[in-house]
């Protein structure tokens, strides 16, 4: 639809309705901040675009001619579907707002990111924030496509295409139960590489990191997608693992499991948030993102 040269703009529409309520140029000129003489101005050109004389002007003030009580009308009418337009888009952002949708891998979605969350809370009660738990390469699809508007990764390097900024650092560990032959010693890099482990299916970004920096010569003995399941499958199994030191920290305390050094060999990996640069963070997302980069 092409709108008729006879309509005025909303602004305009606006004024005739102020001019008709106030009965005045210079009232209608107070209510929307303008001078009596850019009122006047306003007029003039509205009744140029529709074709009619709106008002008759007189010493004691202006009042509709006949055929500008029914442009008023009309005036009004439109206004009025604007008004509600307006309040329907603001309903639409404030509940589109009101949500953040953060995709996290394993490590920084149960160590990291519930304490980010109950911060969100504490400082946005009005939004609600979810979390969705994944691999770090399917993190990086959710952000990419826009399932989730932030993400938290833990692979070695940045994902191309995508910005990030990095929130932590974190340490991966070779870990064995109590009674495994290397408790109590060292290995070597070379112990290590040709050792299978249990080790986290392929897209984690501890499984990625790990293989990177070792270069493992064998295959998996088990590859589990739950690091819970693979710090019971370390027990049941007697195997090693290579897990971050985070989701460790309690069973190494407990000594159910024992932490076993490597040779020369520390593997150290950053932690990021992500994020589409086509969106870039806004509103809850700026929010949230602001809260997990904050430095104690």
């Amino acid at each position: 639809m092409v709108l008729s040269p006879r309509v005025p703009d909303l602004a305009a529409l606006d004024v005739l309705v102020s001019v008709a309520r106030s009965g005045s140029m210079s009232a209608a000129g107070r209510e929307h901040g303008l001078s009596q003489q850019a009122v006047s101005a306003r007029v003039r050109a509205a009744e140029r675009d529709i074709g009619v004389r709106v008002f008759d002007r007189g010493t004691s003030g202006v009042a509709p001619t006949p055929e500008g009580v029914a442009v008023l009308e009309w005036a009004g009418g439109v206004l009025e579907a604007a008004d509600r337009f307006a309040t329907g888009v603001q309903s639409l952002l404030r509940e589109k707002n009101a949500h953040l949708t953060v995709a996290a891998s394993m490590t920084v979605a149960e160590h990291l990111v519930p304490g980010w969350m109950v911060s969100m809370r504490a400082q946005h009660p009005d939004v609600h924030t979810r979390m969705r738990l994944m691999n770090s390469a399917d993190v990086v699809d959710h952000v990419r496509d826009g399932r989730a508007e932030l993400g938290f990764v833990e692979g070695p390097d940045e994902p191309p295409g995508l910005s990030a900024v990095v929130v932590g650092r974190d340490e991966l560990v070779v870990v064995t139960g109590p009674d495994h032959a290397w408790a109590g010693r060292s290995i070597t890099p070379a112990e290590l590489r040709s050792t299978p482990l249990v080790q986290r299916e392929p897209g984690s970004g501890t499984r990625t990191t790990y293989e990177l920096r070792v270069r493992p010569t064998v295959p998996p003995i088990l590859e589990l997608n739950s690091v819970t399941a693979i710090k019971s499958a370390v027990l049941s199994a007697n195997a090693p693992t290579v897990l971050s030191s985070l989701a460790v920290a309690g069973e190494l305390r407990a000594g159910s499991l024992v932490r076993i050094a490597v040779d020369d060999l520390t593997i150290v990996r950053e932690l990021r948030l992500i994020w589409n640069p086509t969106t870039p963070p806004r509103g809850p997302a700026r929010d949230f993102l602001e809260i997990a980069t904050a430095r104690p």
